[in-house]
């Protein structure tokens, strides 16, 4: 596989890093030093381990069933096929808010991961990217679930619009286990098709969201 043909589509996770207001910062740092190795090992040997705290919705993460139900498959019992080489579509949904049933009327979704296009992600790390955001309506939703999409990802904040309090595209997706990847970007380095999406979260018991290393792999013809 060429380099140019994966896509990375993940933001860098930083130590102090907001991704979601009102959800703390992820701490970064060493547990063992470079240098404090150096009480362990021979001269010129040296290790690095790293600790990391942080709230599982942080950076670009996959939400599973168990995020939103007590009785739903969590990271641990959601099949690894469901995370990997998904057909992928692309629905350009530039300079929207409500993104309803017309962006995916006449798409192939089923089966597919959607991944919706807003370029919300030019915003990452600015206090514009947790207000106004684009998101999905619950038709939407209700209509991907009915035409069989897998997956569906957006590069906004969040699926969901956040200024009510409920969350029905969550609760519409996640119910018929499609999986949700929110805060991806360089969505517009991708074709409309042609493409196998990626979103691999480790396998966490008990866990029903988490970081994934989201990318593309452009299928060559």
């Amino acid at each position: 596989m060429k380099p140019e043909n994966l896509i990375d589509l993940s933001h860098v996770i930083e130590n102090g890093m907001i991704t979601y207001k009102g959800l703390p910062a992820p701490i970064i740092c060493d547990y063992l030093s470079r240098e404090d190795s150096k009480t362990f090992y021979e001269e010129g040997t040296q290790f690095q381990i790293g600790k990391i705290e942080l709230v599982t919705n942080t950076g670009t993460y996959i939400d599973c069933p168990f995020h939103r139900y007590a009785d739903g498959k969590d990271l641990s019992e959601t099949r690894l096929h469901n995370f990997v080489d998904l057909e992928g579509v692309v629905i350009d949904a530039r300079n929207a808010l409500e993104i309803g049933v017309e962006f995916f009327m006449n798409k192939d979704v089923e089966g597919r991961a959607v991944l919706i296009f807003t370029d919300w992600a030019r915003h990452w790390r600015t206090d514009l990217y947790f207000e106004n955001h684009p998101y999905v309506t619950e038709e939407a939703a209700q209509y991907l679930v009915d035409r069989g999409a897998r997956l569906v990802g957006i590069d906004s904040h969040n699926i969901d619009d956040t200024r009510a309090k409920s969350r029905p595209v969550h609760s519409v997706l996640l119910k018929q286990e499609v999986l949700i990847v929110e805060h991806l970007c360089n969505l517009d380095q991708l074709p409309p098709t042609g493409f196998l999406f990626n979103a691999v979260p480790p396998k966490f018991k008990g866990v029903g969201t988490f970081p994934v290393r989201a990318y593309a792999k452009l299928v060559v013809r």
